[in-house]
């Protein structure tokens, strides 16, 4: 079985998994540290999906961060939005609906990557 996990760097990777739990509802899954405390490689699950992530620098130097941008399906994009609304989230792109027939909205996280949310899922069309 073949599986996608969008993986993204951060400046401050303990922030964003901070803003990323809070805000927008995604729950540890593993974390693991440098000797000097800095996140080395996190996984993060949102539903059946998860990302990666951790400290830009940590074992790459030339990753740039504030550069990605990634699509999650939502049962309810309203209640989504309203929740990472009111944890300050910047929405970039406020609550519509689109002609393929989805109901979604985007935000910037701390370090500017662009996140969607949305209730369309490509393979459950």
């Amino acid at each position: 079985m073949n599986h996608i996990y969008p993986t993204l760097s951060y400046r401050d990777a303990d922030a964003a998994a901070a803003f990323l739990t809070d805000a927008l509802g995604f729950q540890e899954h593993s974390v693991h540290r440098s000797d000097e405390g800095k996140i080395v490689h996190a996984e993060m699950r949102f539903g059946d999906g998860m990302i990666m992530f951790g400290d830009a620098g940590e074992g790459e130097a030339d990753v740039r961060v504030g550069v990605a941008a990634t699509y999650v399906t939502v049962d309810d994009a309203d209640a989504h939005h309203d929740r990472a609304k009111s944890a300050g989230a910047e929405i970039v792109m406020e609550l519509r609906d689109t002609d393929y027939g989805s109901r979604d909205y985007a935000l910037l996280d701390p370090e500017g990557n662009r996140w969607y949310f949305g209730t369309y899922d490509p393979l459950n069309g």
